[in-house]
């Protein structure tokens, strides 16, 4: 998968099947935000032609623009809190794994420290 924009906006019009003043409109709506050349042409990126698809599958399901830029807002933070889910889970499997380290170096320290009696006591009596 491309990460840098590579493609130009009559490419990536054509690719996602639209006209390119749509490109610019979504833009300025603030639904893309396309990498730009030294000379302030757009570069879309294979990323940016799969939100142009997600886009146009929710337009088509007769989301307006603004329904749609609040859409891609929520898929953005479902995308990062699954990611900090991940990083947190590993974080507690890496923790938890070294507690149950903690825990038997502990055990074996303690099972040190014991010594076998071996005389009998006699029961306590009160004078």
């Amino acid at each position: 998968m491309t990460v840098d924009g590579v493609y130009v906006i009559s490419v990536a019009a054509e690719l996602a099947g639209i006209h390119p003043q749509t490109l610019r409109l979504w833009e300025r709506k603030g639904l893309l935000a396309p990498q730009r050349t030294g000379t302030g042409r757009r570069r879309y990126s294979d990323a940016d032609i799969a939100r142009l698809d997600r886009i146009m599958a929710l337009t088509q399901a007769g989301v307006n623009l603004e329904g749609v830029k609040r859409i891609l807002a929520l898929d953005e933070e479902v995308a990062r809190l699954r990611h900090e889910v991940a990083r947190l889970d590993a974080q507690m499997t890496h923790n938890m794994a070294a507690a149950r380290q903690a825990i038997a170096a502990a055990e074996r320290s303690h099972r040190r420290d014991l010594v076998p009696l071996t005389q009998t006591l006699a029961p306590f009596r009160r004078r």
